[in-house]
């Protein structure tokens, strides 16, 4: 359900570019001394990505997450191998987006666990924040998920490495009305 699609680029929309400028300074990651130059992290925005397989599943968890009601998010860590793509790691960042490109939080990743499908807990499934937050209802909408957004053939197996990652938000978005 929760599988981020990067919409990263090298051409990042100044949408994106203008919401990165205000969360930074409103997540105080400009607050280093002076002495150790400009930093990285408050310099080059992290990248852009969306929750889901549709912008309606997009909006829905952008939404949960801007809310700071879903604080956890799952994906098949086949894939990151599959696509030459690193695990994350604590203390990334990044700027979740809604199902029409806008910027709606700026994230921390603050643990990443790799466990099997059938091992993930009650806690992460009410850490997500999404259904009935109970953890037959996370089983049943990820393997639904898993097995309609199979992007590479990898099949759903009830033992199939799963990224848990916890996210933290450092800046919210208010919905556009």
């Amino acid at each position: 359900m929760d599988d981020a699609a990067d919409l990263d680029g090298p051409d990042t929309s100044p949408e994106v570019e203008a919401f990165w400028v205000i969360a930074r300074r409103q997540a105080r990651l400009e607050r280093m001394p002076g002495y150790f130059g400009p930093s990285a992290l408050a310099s080059l925005p992290p990248p852009a990505w969306s929750f889901g397989a549709t912008p309606e599943q997009a909006d829905e968890l952008a939404e949960l997450v801007a809310a700071g009601t879903k604080t956890a998010t799952a994906s098949a860590a086949e894939d990151y191998a599959l696509e030459g793509a690193p695990l994350p790691e604590p203390g990334t960042l990044g700027i979740v987006l809604d199902g029409a490109g806008h910027p709606r939080a700026l994230v921390a990743t603050t643990e990443v666990r790799v466990v099997p499908f059938d091992q993930v807990d009650e806690e992460h499934a009410r850490a997500e924040g999404e259904g009935d937050v109970t953890l037959a209802w996370w089983r049943e909408r990820h393997e639904a998920f898993f097995r309609e957004h199979d992007p590479h053939g990898r099949g759903f197996r009830p033992d199939m490495p799963v990224v848990l990652e916890r996210l933290r938000v450092l800046h919210p978005k208010p919905r556009r009305r």
